[in-house]
């Protein structure tokens, strides 16, 4: 009883302990990812020129971040996003590969190496740190690495106490599989994707690995079986999170199954040969056993050698791997009964506040498209003398005003949602930005409602306007036009590459066209060269736009941080 007693507490002690390695890992993983920020989303979106930086980028990342599924997760959301093509994506996911067996030398260096001399400064120093404030985020990631190290040495400890070594039932169990049978190998190879899947911790099943193999009582064959496993197993993160994203986004997923499955079939082709090579290179043999110590090492350099060697052999053969991905997951078109429904943004694929920056600040490019689209409509009602012709343009006005209108509240509700996350200075100062500029939008789309129903007005009067008054609101609304493309300009690019005196200048042009229309359309009313009512209509339609001008130069200001 007291036997049974000792191995339920010991086992609750690895359970925790794989507890805090995962919690250590993702602590770790968000606070560098949030310390990187907009370097981070930078890198990503520049440094993929061809297969092989984006191979290097993912690589850096990943070994930065220290998660692959973190940086899959980025790379299938920036595919979502339209930043990364399909091609980049994938070269990317294969340099992720790489970077994660920094991961496992990390954990193999975890279990040859007393690590509790550094476990306790660092909890010390990172507390200091987060109540500082100032460097909270390197404080988080001091206690992450603290955390899993701390997880480390318990399991550790707890692999001692287990004494799996001398316990004879364990032994015979595992002795029990042929470890020269492919059909054994194979068993294990799912059991390891099948946990991965399970707690989503390639990171645990490593550890899990690593600590019954360290105990002598694990097979090495059998461990890198569940090390193939968890490779595998791993990709679900993405698959997952690209679930319910567009078509590009569900084919970098896969495109990462593809190429972890791939290099499985190959290293099961040649698998002894192959673990008997990375063996050699640690100084292990496997036939004698013993030397237990090397085996954490022996794992890491399997994990490495099997990444390395597939990104070499596959790297050629991006191009390829795309077809292969777009034949598997064909395109569907797009239903364009809702064009104001969100593209970029996808709640399933948020994985830190600064992805959800970037996919917001997409959105919110994209609304400004829709809002000119709308100005444009407008144009076309205001030269529009079919009646039939323009009740079906005012009605396609009024549909978009009410998309507008529910566009504004997703953005600012997801806005919201990411503001209630911890956020550095500067991304709380982007989404603020980000919800006045969806505000001033909506503004410019509810101007351009206002014009088309002083439209509706002069349409139901029957009255026209002089040619001279045509004229003139033409060229208003061309300003206006010119002012909303420069608008358009300024959201889809970076800040330092325009200037907002371009705004200020149409702006000024606008009002004083505004100033000289206003005070020509009195005199004209007063020496009777049109009724009050049009006079009326006109002064309406030229406030209405000058207004617009307004929202627009709020915008750019807004995007340009003032």
């Amino acid at each position: 009883m007291e036997t049974g007693q000792s191995y339920l507490m010991i086992a609750l002690r690895v359970l925790g302990a794989l507890g805090l390695l995962i919690y250590g890992m993702k602590m770790m993983s968000e606070a560098l990812q949030k310390m990187a920020g907009p370097q981070l989303r930078h890198i990503l979106a520049k440094m993929t020129t061809n297969r092989f930086t984006g191979m290097l980028t993912g690589t850096f990342v990943t070994c930065a971040v220290q998660s692959s599924s973190a940086t899959t997760v980025m790379t299938v959301s920036f595919v979502s996003a339209g930043l990364l093509t399909l091609g980049q994506a994938i070269s990317v996911i294969m340099g992720a590969n790489i970077g994660t067996t920094l991961t496992a030398w990390i954990m193999s260096l975890g279990y040859s190496v007393d690590l509790t001399n550094v476990v306790f400064p660092a909890f010390i120093v990172g507390m200091f740190l987060i109540y500082k404030g100032r460097y909270r985020y390197v404080g988080d990631f001091l206690f992450g690495i603290a955390f899993l190290f701390f997880s480390l040495v318990m399991l550790s400890s707890a692999g001692k106490d287990l004494d799996l070594e001398h316990n004879e039932t364990v032994i015979q169990f595992f002795a029990s599989f042929d470890t020269n049978s492919h059909l054994t190998i194979l068993a294990f190879l799912g059991i390891g994707t099948f946990i991965t899947c399970v707690i989503q911790s390639s990171a645990a099943v490593m550890a899990i690995t690593i600590l019954l193999c360290s105990t002598g009582v694990l097979p090495i064959y059998l461990g890198i079986a569940l090390v193939m496993g968890e490779n595998i197993g791993t990709t679900a993160t993405a698959n997952l999170a690209a679930l319910g994203a567009g078509t590009q986004a569900r084919r970098a997923a896969l495109a990462h199954l593809l190429f972890n499955v791939f290099g499985v079939i190959w290293v099961l082709a040649v698998f002894y040969p192959f673990v008997n090579m990375v063996c050699h290179l640690v100084g292990y043999n496997p036939a004698e056993g013993g030397q237990t110590e090397r085996l954490p090492v022996v794992l890491a350099m399997f994990h490495t050698c099997f990444n390395v060697t597939n990104t070499a052999i596959l790297i050629g053969l991006v191009p390829q791997i795309e077809r292969v991905v777009c034949w598997l997951l064909p395109g569907k078109e797009e239903v364009q009964q809702d064009e104001f429904r969100l593209k970029y943004i996808q709640a399933n694929l948020v994985q830190t506040p600064e992805i959800s920056v970037l996919q917001a600040q997409r959105e919110t490019a994209r609304y400004a498209e829709k809002v000119h689209q709308m100005f444009g409509k407008v144009q076309l009602l205001f030269s529009e003398d079919d009646s039939k012709q323009f009740a079906d343009r005012f009605a396609q006005v009024e549909r978009e005003e009410d998309f507008s209108d529910r566009m504004e509240l997703e953005i600012a509700r997801f806005l919201e949602h990411v503001g209630d996350d911890h956020l550095s200075n500067d991304t709380k100062q982007k989404i603020r930005q980000m919800m006045r500029e969806v505000g001033e939008l909506e503004s410019i789309s509810d101007a351009c409602y206002n014009l088309a129903r002083i439209l509706q007005r002069r349409e139901q009067s029957g009255k026209k306007f002089t040619n001279q008054q045509a004229y003139d609101i033409k060229e208003m609304m061309d300003l206006c036009d010119h002012a909303l493309r420069q608008m358009c300009v300024v959201m889809h690019g970076h800040r330092n590459e325009h200037d907002i005196s371009d705004s200020y200048r149409i702006e000024k042009d606008i009002n004083n066209m505004r100033d000289r229309l206003k005070n020509a359309n009195i005199e004209a009313v007063n020496d009777h060269q049109y009724d009050y009512s049009v006079g009326t209509l006109f002064g309406d339609l030229i406030g209405e736009l000058e207004k617009l001008g307004d929202y627009v130069v709020n915008v750019v200001e807004a995007r340009f941080g003032k």
